[in-house]
């Protein structure tokens, strides 16, 4: 098929697929089996559209110019005579263009990470403490299936390790092997 392939990246790939696919979809609306016909154009339009994280448009990124429709290369459009300017100081424009996409990315990523870092609530938890920890992560409880409860517990926090790891024991004394992170305890009130 003609979905994009990098071996690296970060979701990258499954977003653009998706978004493929979507198109796809719209398209086909009732015409099985022809998704071949269509597929090229679902393309064409995916790599000549502004992306959201960057602003630009993937051609112009990757090729340093706007891309043409098939109309305009016989016939010049007004588009090309009045936006032209020449090929060398287009393509310099280039890099110019792959850093502002680059630094509005970065602004995307840093304010969705201040929005999310905003919402966490920091909890700590001092040796002694009583916790609660996930069932779901490590070994199943064998016999309770899907019906299990949520947490088991409770727990001793037995050495507070830093960065939300802690070390936990049994009431009775005896450790829990690993580690365990915060994200996966809760502190037990008695």
């Amino acid at each position: 098929m003609g979905f994009i392939k990098h071996p690296q990246t970060n979701g990258q790939v499954e977003a653009a697929n998706k978004v493929i696919l979507k198109g796809l979809k719209k398209r086909l609306e009732g015409k099985k089996g022809s998704w071949a016909n269509e597929l090229a154009s679902v393309l064409r339009s995916y790599r000549t559209s502004p992306q959201s994280s960057t602003g630009e448009i993937p051609f112009r990124l990757t090729y340093g110019v706007d891309t043409v429709i098939q109309v305009e290369v016989g016939e010049p459009s007004l588009r090309l005579l009045l936006g032209g300017g020449s090929e060398a100081v287009i393509k310099d424009l280039v890099d110019e263009t792959r850093q502002m996409a680059h630094l509005t990315e970065t602004a995307i990523k840093q304010r969705i990470a201040l929005r999310y870092n905003g919402k966490v609530l920091k909890r700590n938890l001092g040796e002694g403490d009583l916790v609660l920890r996930r069932n779901d992560i490590g070994l199943p409880t064998p016999g309770e299936g899907k019906l299990a409860t949520n947490w088991e517990g409770p727990y001793r926090v037995r050495k507070v390790l830093g960065k939300g790891g802690y070390k936990l024991e049994k009431l009775d004394g005896s450790e829990i092997p690993r580690t365990w992170n915060m994200a996966n305890l809760k502190r037990f009130y008695s």
